[in-house]
């Protein structure tokens, strides 16, 4: 049995990732931290695929709970391993910064870098040791170019793709590789309250992309014939930034 664990699963871009993921041939692990009936939802498709999954919660951004949740599953699975990680979770909290609240610069960036390290630290030995890992990284456009209103986001995407790259480093010798795949924009409810029509306009392909778009990506990374990509970061939005 091959295992997969998705953070922020239950939803969106994590949901289209736990279904490729578990067409794929590995056994999803699903976590969610606030949204039960679309964690079951999409352990529900996963299962209608002809697939295996469960659901594992607890919020990324809390090291305690993430700890113990990895390590309990762990041991309830000893001849086993995580061998493909995609740190999918994050929020948005826009604001200009001269307005913005201490508790929305912070929040941002717990789950997004916090989040990556408190998942990724205690899952990377047995990778080690088995020698075989795929470790994904959901950064975005935001994390390349900046994106007015959107500081703490673009601080918390930006310093994943940076730690995307020191960590391919540390590993590759190791058959472990590190990407992070930048998506533009997404249809999916990170997009609540922007200007759908505005923003199209800007992007060359004159569209949105898919949560699905992205998980094939996500597929081809985790993919052995990806095996010697690694530290990188990949775009997929449409021709908005190059």
């Amino acid at each position: 049995m091959k295992y997969a664990l998705v953070t922020g699963g239950s939803r969106g871009i994590g949901r289209a990732v736990c279904l490729k993921l578990a067409r794929m041939g590995y056994h999803v692990l699903i976590n969610y931290v606030s949204h039960a009936e679309e964690a079951e939802a999409t352990l529900r498709m996963v299962h209608e695929a002809g697939r295996e999954g469960e659901i594992l919660k607890f919020d990324v951004s809390n090291r305690q709970q993430t700890t113990e949740a990895l390590e309990a599953w762990m041991e309830a699975h000893p001849d086993a391993y995580i061998e493909v990680l995609v740190n999918n979770a994050g929020i948005r909290r826009d604001n200009l910064l001269v307005f913005m609240p201490e508790e929305d610069w912070h929040r941002v960036l717990d789950i997004t870098l916090s989040g990556f390290y408190n998942v990724t630290q205690p899952l990377l030995q047995p990778m080690l040791v088995h020698k075989f890992g795929r470790i994904i990284n959901m950064a975005s456009v935001t994390g390349l170019k900046g994106m007015p209103g959107q500081a703490n986001y673009a601080a918390a995407k930006g310093g994943i793709i940076a730690a995307t790259k020191s960590l391919a480093q540390e590993v590759a010798r190791k058959n472990v590789t590190v990407n992070a795949v930048a998506p533009g924009f997404i249809q999916t409810d990170m997009l609540e309250g922007l200007d759908e029509a505005a923003l199209k306009k800007t992007i060359p392909a004159n569209r949105f992309g898919t949560p699905e778009e992205v998980a094939e990506l996500v597929g081809f990374l985790v993919s052995k014939e990806a095996g010697y990509i690694t530290g990188n970061v990949i775009s997929i939005n449409g021709g908005l930034y190059t």
